[in-house]
């Protein structure tokens, strides 16, 4: 059964924050997935807070390879759901990359301080699966990545991306090249 984590109003509510930009794209396997996360990877800087929202199996952690290859860090990006948080460390001048999966953790931004994931935002770029409702407090600005796909006996790989810049860090989001992702060819 699936994890009540992702409820349909987290699109809603990311859309509508104050001064939020979003770009609605199409993936269509798990390839394009990952080159999405390296095209993101170049829209990156130190400090950037990315949340991720998807069911089990949407492409969360496939992304999230996708952006450290962009970043350039060390170490096989593999889901942290086990170890609740990994640092892959830059290869060259780039930031470090702060993967995090919240799924376990059910007490907000009070049970994630142990993470100590304020000290490691200035310096790096923390991408946090499972984190509505637990990181938002964390940075005003942040990028948030919402997969959705088909769920059931399926084995349709095609996902809806949408991307959500809140805040004035992300005002250009929808002016920046997303081809050939883009969903019915407008941002």
């Amino acid at each position: 059964m699936e994890a009540p984590h992702n409820s349909p109003a987290a699109a809603e509510t990311a859309a509508n924050a104050p001064t939020a930009v979003s770009v609605r794209l199409t993936v269509e396997s798990p390839e394009q997935m990952q080159a999405l996360g390296r095209r993101i990877s170049g829209v990156l800087r130190p400090g950037d807070l990315v949340m991720l929202t998807g069911e089990l199996g949407a492409g969360k952690t496939t992304l999230t390879r996708g952006l450290g290859e962009g970043l350039g860090v060390r170490g096989a990006v593999t889901s942290p759901t086990f170890v609740i948080a990994r640092v892959h460390p830059p290869l060259g001048d780039g930031p470090a990359l702060v993967h995090v999966d919240a799924y376990r953790l059910g007490g907000g931004l009070d049970e994630m301080e142990d993470l100590d994931l304020d000290v490691s935002l200035p310096e790096s770029v923390v991408v946090v699966e499972w984190g509505d409702g637990k990181v938002e407090e964390l940075a005003d600005d942040r990028l948030q990545v919402l997969i959705d796909r088909a769920v059931g006996d399926t084995d349709d790989e095609r996902r809806v991306v949408t991307l959500v810049g809140v805040g004035a860090r992300w005002a250009g989001l929808a002016h920046e090249s997303w081809q050939p992702w883009l969903a019915d060819g407008a941002a």
